[in-house]
């Protein structure tokens, strides 16, 4: 499908020099003299490859139709995880770096959404939020109460967060799986 070219965003696919690339950044510059243009910076899908492009704003560039999936993930072996899909049944097993830094997020029974393009799969995107149990926290500091303190936690998955003074351990939290910081005290 043809798309502007000021439209992408980073996270979308598209084909270019008979390539699928999926974009990480995207920025409008706009020259002292000439036209403006976008600048994308693409990664290959299947070498990994990185490139950057430029496009004119009124150019149109060849936006990949992806097929999306429900799925359930079922268990991580090693550096791959493997997803059931729900109509189906059938198994897929996907490698880490394809699903990136929220990984260590997924739960066994997680319903995530994989994206694939002819059958191979080119991304898993999981839910914004999950309810993790905190096993460790630092004692609190008595008298910095004056600011907004903050002290190192260790969630149930082995990553490590900040929490405010009150969380202790053996209480469930909720974290942004984008950015791996605390949201609140689950309501659980």
């Amino acid at each position: 499908m043809k798309v502007n070219a000021n439209t992408m965003r980073p996270g979308h696919v598209l084909e270019h020099n008979g390539k699928l690339w999926v974009i990480t950044k995207t920025a409008i510059v706009q020259p002292g003299k000439g036209g403006a243009f976008i600048q994308l910076e693409m990664k290959d899908v299947r070498t990994g490859n990185k490139s950057i492009e430029r496009f004119r704003t009124q150019e149109t560039v060849e936006r990949a139709r992806l097929d999306e999936h429900e799925m359930t993930f079922l268990f991580a072996e090693g550096d791959s995880f493997t997803f059931m899909d729900k109509e189906s049944f059938e198994q897929v097993s996907i490698p880490r770096d394809i699903i990136g830094e929220p990984a260590v997020f997924l739960q066994d029974g997680m319903e995530v959404t994989v994206q694939s393009h002819e059958g191979s799969p080119l991304g898993v995107e999981i839910p914004g939020k999950v309810t993790l149990l905190i096993t460790e926290s630092d004692p609190v500091v008595k008298g910095q109460t004056a600011s907004s303190s903050y002290k190192p936690a260790k969630l149930e998955n082995g990553v490590s967060i900040l929490v405010p003074p009150h969380i202790e351990a053996g209480t469930r939290v909720v974290v942004d799986t984008a950015s791996g910081e605390y949201v609140e005290r689950a309501k659980d």
